[in-house]
C-alpha cells in the first residue's frame, strides 16, 4: 500500500508522550496509524450525500 504524509500539530505534553514512546521503540507515526487503523475497523462508513 502507499503511504503519504500526514503533518499534525499537537501540543507539548503529547508530543513528550509520544518521544517516551519512542523510547521504548514505537515510532509516532506507528502509533497513530494503529489508532486510526483501530477507530475505523470500529466506526461504521456513513455516506455524507448532499455535501
Amino acid at each position: 500500500m502507499k503511504m503519504v504524509r500526514l503533518l499534525i500539530q499537537v501540543p507539548e505534553p503529547i508530543k513528550a508522550r509520544l518521544d517516551a514512546l519512542r523510547q521504548e521503540g514505537t515510532t509516532a507515526s506507528g502509533f497513530v496509524r494503529h489508532l486510526l487503523e483501530a477507530h475505523f475497523k470500529q466506526a461504521p462508513m456513513v455516506s455524507q450525500k448532499g455535501r
